[in-house]
């Protein structure tokens, strides 16, 4: 074959490849279901780039629940690496429409842990029953859990179920609620980022959190970053000295998230 040949092949190929990522897009799939005779709705997101089947990321989110600015945020993790479920922790008709009436159902939740662990854990379960549902491109026996200050608290409460996960990461939550809960020993690694500034997780959590890890042989990590406060992922975050974007925080905060998961989901 002559070189003008193998270069217009070439050509032609990779012409295919720009036009197959061009049609390539992110879907929004709504999944309705049932917890206790009350009704919710999660979200799924996924790139339509070829049909390798990828890891199931639960995301919890912060205490707006499935807002429009929360599902931005699970369509840009999905990406092309995974299927993102975002999970109703309110029910489909009770999503806060400001931050009064988030606090006023976080800390409903909160005080009844038992309450948080049964609606995260039918969470997990829908993600799960989702892609097989759906047809989805994914495998729903490597599946994580990831949350963002409210979500990075739930997650933490459902490695304390004993639910078998590949991986859980906590962003900016509580790492521990006051109300009792019996627990299990957590079956899966555990990532805890963390503003080492923040002014709503006392030094009494951190502590308490750190005492748990040690009890068990759980494989577990946390990472603070100096002078980052509350919610230091989430670009809306404005309230100086309390809850403050930090993006280089931020920015090495997905960074470790993506590589925990990466070695989480190899089994290594």
């Amino acid at each position: 074959m002559s070189t003008r040949k193998r270069i217009g092949k070439w050509l032609a190929a990779a012409a295919l490849c720009a036009a197959c990522g061009a049609q390539a897009k992110t879907v929004e799939k709504v999944v309705d279901y049932q917890v206790a005779d009350q009704s919710y709705r999660g979200y799924v997101y996924y790139d339509t780039a070829g049909a390798k089947k990828r890891p199931v990321v639960l995301m919890v989110p912060n205490w707006m629940g499935t807002s429009e600015a929360n599902r931005r945020q699970a369509r840009k993790i999905a990406g092309r690496d995974y299927v993102v479920f975002l999970a109703d922790m309110y029910g489909r008709d009770q999503q806060p429409a400001n931050v009064d009436a988030a606090g006023k159902l976080v800390g409903q939740l909160y005080g009844n842990r038992l309450v948080l662990r049964t609606r995260v854990k039918a969470a997990k379960e829908q993600a799960q029953a989702a892609v097989k549902r759906l047809k989805l491109p994914a495998n729903p026996d490597k599946i994580a859990a990831i949350g963002f200050c409210f979500g990075g608290s739930t997650v933490l409460e459902l490695a304390r179920t004993g639910e078998e996960l590949n991986a859980v990461v906590s962003f900016h939550g509580n790492p521990s609620l006051d109300a009792p809960a019996p627990s299990q020993p957590p079956k899966t690694r555990i990532l805890v980022l963390h503003g080492d500034a923040d002014p709503y997780v006392p030094v009494a959590q951190i502590n308490a959190f750190l005492d748990e890890m040690r009890t068990t042989k759980t494989d577990w990590q946390m990472m603070r970053f100096g002078g980052a406060v509350h919610s230091f992922t989430d670009p809306d975050a404005n309230q100086p000295g309390k809850a403050m974007y930090d993006p280089r925080a931020a920015k090495r905060a997905f960074e470790m998230m993506k590589d925990f998961l990466t070695e989480s989901f190899a089994g290594r």
